[in-house]
């Protein structure tokens, strides 16, 4: 028999490390910063052509490297941080396997220049998919700059595979945050087609947290720091009142290498326990130091996996500082009592008693009998047929486009909904009073037996059918004190694209003067009170954002889910018997009333046979 077993030729193993290295462009922008941070950079700049299809190009101003180092870069496991076996064991760098560079030149066009600080001249080199075309000395800065043009352009169906260029940026976007926060004593710019997006310069944490996601960020946080001879430990968690619907914020490195872990992730959450809501996550930007003897990052080609030896441990010492974190500067005061000074008080004179107050009141004011107007001029409207003195006032405003007074509400059939006379539409029962159970759930009666309804989904439901055919005159109120809102760079570029479905909902945003990536809200649905519409825009920017990722291509319908969910009553919150029959008229005249617009159910039906089966009686 022949031999079967052949040694594959470097430009395919080099393909083959290159689909578990650079899956797609965001794997290779995350090596080629790394590789400019390992050669000392104190200034990166990346710029992208089409999401990364066309060109990624960092330049940055580190040592460079020698001719003969230029060429051998490119060769597989040519490497600089490796000598010995024991320095798998002590690294403190981000790239260290050899892998990166010749496997982006296996499936992209490259071109390499580089000089070292101290020669005068510095090298050019290009290579197309494994084989280099040219290299020369050329005239060019310090440092390096290395471009990757068309990237898989000889690996047509791992180019097929890319989606459009709005997910592929975001998963760019997402590995420039990752480097750029840890490395915040490094300035970096991105650059987007002619947009330049990012424009970093070297700072603090917080201040670098700032830039990247806003600079009102840094009034959301809270310093955690712990020493420990196990683990030390640095950075910033997130005030448990600003919690949020997604997993957004949240960046966990080790030893500066931006890491994925449950188990320290977990631990960061359970500090939270009780303090946030239930479906809400903290963010935090925390950064662990850990012995390199003491961890294996070598176990997942991105390097975003490791494995912990000390895990347990360190799992309890994140908790309790974070919990520590948040106990500690919780209590802290915002007052600045040194600023107080010179207060003139005059005790009164002895047997002096002052006047009662007085009120001074409109005796024919009645605020139910008031008329509210919308900003386009629109003729006051209000709640039809709808008795609303005993409404919570959150929810007067809610229900004033409800049904006209005396319509009859049908219960759809379903398979648990049965009765002798199947002719007669099952409704709810008039004589009977709905009543809160729990604080979370609606209990009527309706002629085939007991209708339980989940307050917040029925509403979301209600909201969101609501939301998603508007009347031609959107009910919007003017703010007496706009407000200001200041976005990092993308989020800014995706409210800018949500700016026509927002004010379709009553919202008016316009940018700022004289301020990038900030805006103004001048008006808002009268629903919202002042408090509730920065954070319901930050949230409608995070849903839209993993709405994108999770290929959604339907914004008007991302943004009214989450307008839905955001300003829907929340479970827990009392409700007045009026509100109770309102949530019920108004969610049986949606088209989908038993379910939420997330897909849960609203409302379960206890029929009259299944009641007797639970009192055992036949």
């Amino acid at each position: 028999m022949s031999d079967v077993i052949n040694l594959l030729p470097d430009s395919i193993a080099n393909r083959i490390a290159a689909g578990e290295v650079v899956d797609r462009p965001a794997g290779a922008v995350k090596e080629l910063l790394e590789n400019a941070i390992d050669a000392g950079a104190t200034r990166i700049q990346l710029t992208l052509r089409d999401a990364g299809r066309t060109l990624i190009q960092v330049v940055d101003n580190g040592c460079g490297m020698s001719d003969t180092d230029a060429r051998l870069c490119f060769e597989r496991h040519a490497t600089s941080k490796i000598r010995t076996s024991d320095d798998l064991f002590a690294i403190h760098t981000m790239g260290f396997r050899g892998e990166a560079l010749p496997s982006i030149a296996a499936i992209a066009q490259v071109e390499l220049k580089t000089r070292q600080h101290d020669a005068e001249l510095g090298t050019r080199v290009v290579i197309e998919g494994s084989s280099v075309k040219q290299q020369e000395p050329c005239a060019c800065q310090p440092g390096t700059t290395i471009s990757v043009k068309n990237l898989f352009f000889n690996v047509p169906a791992r180019r097929n595979f890319l989606k459009k260029d709005s997910i592929e940026f975001s998963h760019i976007e997402e590995m420039f945050k990752r480097v750029a926060i840890i490395n915040h004593d490094i300035a970096f710019t991105l650059t987007n087609g002619d947009k330049l997006l990012y424009d970093l310069k070297a700072e603090n944490l917080a201040q670098r947290v700032a830039a990247i996601f806003g600079t009102g960020y840094s009034q959301k946080l809270y310093p955690i720091e712990e020493s420990t001879n196990v683990v030390s430990l640095k950075g910033y968690v997130s005030k448990p009142e600003t919690a949020r619907r997604t997993r957004g914020e949240q960046y966990i490195f080790i030893n500066k290498r931006y890491i994925r872990n449950n188990a320290l992730s977990a631990a960061i959450e359970k500090a939270y326990t009780d303090l946030i809501p239930d479906r809400t996550y903290p963010s935090y930007f925390v950064n662990l130091e850990v012995p390199p003897d003491r961890i294996d990052i070598n176990i997942h080609p991105t390097k975003t996996e490791v494995k912990l030896i000390d895990d347990q441990v360190i799992f309890s010492i994140l908790r309790a500082a974070t919990r520590k974190a948040i106990g500690q500067f919780a209590l802290a005061t915002e007052l600045e009592f040194s600023s107080v000074e010179g207060l003139d008080f005059t005790p009164p004179p002895s047997g002096y008693t002052p006047p009662d107050p007085t009120i001074k009141l409109n005796p024919d004011y009645n605020p139910f009998h008031a008329e509210r107007h919308t900003t386009g001029g629109g003729a006051p409207h209000s709640a039809a047929g709808v008795a609303t003195h005993n409404t919570n006032p959150l929810l007067r405003n809610f229900f004033d486009t409800a049904k006209p007074a005396g319509t009859q509400i049908t219960i759809p059939s379903s398979a648990n909904d049965t009765d002798d006379d199947t002719d007669t539409p099952d409704t709810p029962d008039s004589q009977v009073t709905p009543f809160q159970l729990g604080g979370t759930y609606i209990v009527s009666s309706i002629k085939s037996g007991l209708l339980l309804i989940h307050q917040q989904r029925a509403h979301e439901r209600i909201l969101f059918e609501r939301y998603m055919t508007p009347p031609e005159q959107i009910a919007s109120q003017q703010l007496l004190f706009p407000i200001e809102c200041t976005f990092s760079p993308a989020d800014s570029e995706l409210l800018g694209e949500l700016l026509p479905l927002l004010k379709a909902q009553g919202f008016e945003i316009v940018p700022s003067d004289g301020k990038v990536h900030s805006y103004c809200i001048t008006a808002a649905p009268p629903q919202l009170t002042a408090d509730s519409i920065e954070p319901l825009i930050e949230s409608v920017i995070a849903d839209s954002k993993g709405a994108m990722l999770q290929k959604f291509n339907d914004k008007s319908r991302s943004l009214n889910l989450s307008l839905a969910r955001h300003t829907a009553i929340k479970a827990g919150q009392p409700l007045s018997v009026d509100d109770m029959q309102r949530i019920i008229a108004d969610l049986f005249a949606c088209q989908l009333p038993r379910l939420s617009p997330s897909g849960e159910p609203t409302l379960v039906v206890m029929t009259h046979e299944e009641l007797r089966q639970k009192f055992n009686i036949k």
